[in-house]
C-alpha cells in the first residue's frame, strides 16, 4: 500500500463522511444474499465462511477481500462468467479475482457508477461503495433471468412504445398546451387590472 495521509483536515474529514454512509443492516442484507446464493450454487463450504451478521466494515472487509467469493457469486448467478478463480494469497492475484468480478458484472449490464474500485475493497478505501456494488448485482441479477434469492427492489424494465405514421401525423394539427391555448378570447379584449382614467 502507498503511504496515506493522516487523518488531519480534508482527508480526515473525508474518511469521516465515508464512516458515516456505512449501514451495518444493509450490509447485513447484502451479505445473508451472498450467502443464500452460495448455498443455492452448491458452495456450501465457502457460505459457512460469510459473516452475515455486520458489525463494522472489518466484518466486510474479512469475508470479501480476497475477491473469491464474489467471483462464486457471479459465477452462480451466470455460469462461467469468471474463467479462473485465483486461490492463492498473493496481492495481485486476489485484486484479480476483484477486477474479474466487476468486469463480469459490467458484461451482465450493471452500471460503472454503481459498481466500485478494486482498491475500494481491497485496501478498505470505500466499503459503502462495495455494498452499493452489490446492491446494484442483486438488483439486476433479477432481471437477466437468475431466479434464486432476490436482493433489494426488482429493476425497472423499459417500455417502449411503437407509433404507427398515421398515429404521428394526427398530431400534427394539433396546438399544445404548452404554445398557448387556441380557443376562448384573444389578447386584443383583455385588460390586466384598473383601465386609465383622467379623473383618477
Amino acid at each position: 500500500m502507498a503511504n496515506r495521509p493522516r487523518g488531519y483536515g480534508l482527508s480526515a474529514e473525508l474518511a469521516r463522511k465515508k464512516a458515516e454512509k456505512f449501514d451495518p443492516d444493509v450490509s447485513s442484507d447484502c451479505m445473508y444474499w451472498i450467502r443464500d446464493v452460495l448455498v443455492d450454487g452448491g458452495y456450501t463450504d465457502e457460505a459457512s465462511k460469510i459473516i452475515t451478521e455486520v458489525r463494522c466494515e472489518k466484518d466486510v472487509i474479512s469475508s470479501l477481500k480476497d475477491g473469491q467469493i464474489l467471483c462464486k457469486l457471479v459465477n452462480v448467478i451466470v455460469p462461467g462468467s469468471v474463467k479462473k478463480i485465483n486461490d492463492t494469497q498473493m496481492v495481485f492475484k486476489q485484486m484479480e479475482n476483484i477486477n474479474n468480478f466487476l468486469t463480469a458484472c459490467e458484461k451482465m449490464g450493471c452500471k460503472k457508477l454503481d459498481l466500485f474500485q478494486s482498491v475500494d475493497l481491497y485496501e478498505a478505501q470505500n466499503i459503502p461503495q462495495v455494498i452499493n456494488g452489490i446492491l446494484a448485482l442483486g438488483r439486476k441479477a433479477q432481471t437477466i433471468g437468475y431466479d434464486g434469492p432476490c436482493l433489494g427492489p426488482t429493476e425497472a424494465t423499459e417500455n417502449k412504445r411503437e407509433f404507427t405514421e398515421q398515429q404521428l401525423r394526427a398530431s400534427e394539427g394539433i396546438i399544445g398546451l404548452q404554445a398557448g391555448s387556441n380557443q376562448g378570447a384573444t389578447q386584443s379584449g383583455l385588460n390586466f387590472g384598473k383601465t386609465r382614467a383622467i379623473i383618477d
